[in-house]
């Protein structure tokens, strides 16, 4: 109980470090005169570099030491939290929020696998995945208001101080009391395509953010966008040639794996826009400060906190497409509410938007791991949730680039308040198709058909490789 007590201690700070950030945003571009794109990379940095080094993380602690990796991300997140709150300027905040992420994604990766290693009752495992899945539900609840009361009484930088006293506690306690594990047979490295997606996931992220001041036909966007297209080609073309390749692509042949790596995208693209443009929305057009920004903000953290256990018991009785399903209504209407109805305009409807998408998205995290594992080979499930983690954080960057590229278009050269209503419309038409997504996609791949995909996917995968290769042989 006291490792499971370390591990989520280390969850809460990666957890909170986000929700905490976006209260705190309009405070950060007062100070440093910053504009709408430098306030995508303050939140969109440390998510990039968190997706892109989640799986690479993982695999090195296999290899050299859980315990080990651990301890390194500890010390790396919580030296760059305090880098962070000494930043003379925002691209300082920046560089120092990409080395925090890399020491984040030492820490989640990681700690599962340590919590998987030492409850070996799987009654016991449930149980301790269950209270790690709750934290995640507490840093969404807490986040807001804990942002606002510290950006409001001690000012912005004041948010990354609290990860020094958690971070220290949890690396002591490490060394103590959390023994050193390794995989009995580790994956091996694959630099190129751990290339191909830093590159795939950068050139994307920058040519969406820096549109709408370059242009979206100008020379620099459309080359950082060819270049995230050669990026993914080269991963189509080399992946499948690695015996051991950091994403076998031969996992996408099971509908529910390719669907919950889809929804997760979507989901917390939702996610990521929303609290983003919603944080704009409450500070710079209402004119709140922050602590009654996180208030307003907090009937969505509360659902997301009551619903996530709700819907994990759901999924453990009933399998996850119920979970989906109403996640997917939730979110599409809170969408909609907001784009078709002006919900903004009236703080009853407001509170209401607010509501369905906390409900919402309390439902679509449990089930998408669930759904990523399901039918897979024991030995490849850690794998299969790795993506579904890496897919979060993608989702999670996309939605802050795209929400504030189509903002930045949309009230440029306008009184940005008078414009900021009119823009975000469309803003939450995108949203509302990311819950319409996330709907038709968990319907269609929690069926019998999703099943048997899943079932002849775990079946290629256990295969061994000499077989594998004659059978294909043998159908050409």
């Amino acid at each position: 109980m006291l490792v499971l007590a370390i591990c989520c201690m280390s969850l809460l700070i990666v957890s909170l470090d986000n929700t905490v950030l976006n209260v705190a945003l309009p405070s950060m571009a007062k100070d440093f005169d910053a504009t709408l794109s430098g306030m995508q990379w303050t939140i969109d940095a440390y998510t990039l570099v968190l997706a892109a080094l989640l799986m690479l993380a993982g695999s090195t602690a296999d290899r050299i030491g859980r315990r080990k990796v651990f301890q390194t991300g500890l010390v790396v997140f919580t030296a760059a939290s305090v880098a962070c709150s000494l930043a003379p300027n925002l691209e300082s905040l920046v560089a120092f929020r990409m080395v925090q992420a890399v020491g984040g994604s030492m820490l989640n990766p990681v700690a599962m696998s340590i919590i998987t290693n030492t409850f070996t009752d799987p009654r016991e495992r449930a149980r301790a995945i269950g209270v790690w899945g709750g934290v995640v539900g507490i840093s969404m609840a807490a986040g807001p208001l804990v942002g606002g009361l510290l950006v409001d009484s001690v000012g912005w930088r004041s948010i990354f101080w609290i990860n020094l006293p958690v971070g220290l506690a949890a690396l002591l306690l490490t060394i103590r009391y959390v023994p050193e594990s390794r995989a009995p047979k580790a994956r091996r490295p694959d630099p190129v395509g751990q290339f191909l997606i830093i590159v795939l996931l950068g050139s994307l992220t920058y040519a969406i953010i820096e549109a709408p001041s370059a242009g979206w036909t100008s020379a620099r966007t459309l080359g950082f966008a060819a270049l995230a297209v050669a990026a993914l080609i080269g991963i189509l073309l080399y992946e499948p040639r690695r015996p051991e390749p950091l994403i076998d692509l031969r996992f996408f042949r099971s509908a529910p794996f390719s669907g919950a790596t889809v929804i997760a995208i979507c989901g917390f693209a939702a996610l990521g826009g929303f609290l983003f443009l919603s944080t704009l929305y409450l500070q710079d057009v209402r004119g709140l400060d922050a602590l009654h920004a996180g208030l307003w903000m907090l009937p969505m953290a509360a659902m997301t906190l009551l619903c996530a256990p709700l819907s994990g018991r759901l999924v453990g009785s009933r399998g996850p497409r119920l979970p989906l399903l109403v996640a997917g209504v939730m979110m599409t209407a809170s969408g909609v509410l907001f784009a078709a109805f002006d919900a903004e305009t009236s703080d009853v409807s407001l509170f209401i938007g607010y509501v369905l998408f906390g409900i919402g998205f309390g439902f679509v995290n449990a089930p998408i791991t669930n759904t990523a594992v399901s039918g897979m080979p024991r030995a490849q499930a850690g794998v299969a949730a790795a993506v579904a983690s890496t897919s979060r954080q993608i989702g999670q960057t996309l939605g802050v680039a795209v929400i504030g590229a189509v903002l930045a278009s949309g009230v440029a050269g306008s009184s940005y308040a008078r414009a900021f209503v009119g823009a975000s419309r469309t803003c939450w038409w995108i949203l509302a198709g990311c819950g319409l997504a996330v709907l038709v996609l968990g319907a269609l791949t929690s069926g019998r058909w999703a099943r048997e995909t899943a079932r002849r996917t775990a079946e290629r995968l256990e295969e061994p490789d000499d077989a594998a290769i004659s059978r294909a042989a043998a159908g050409s």
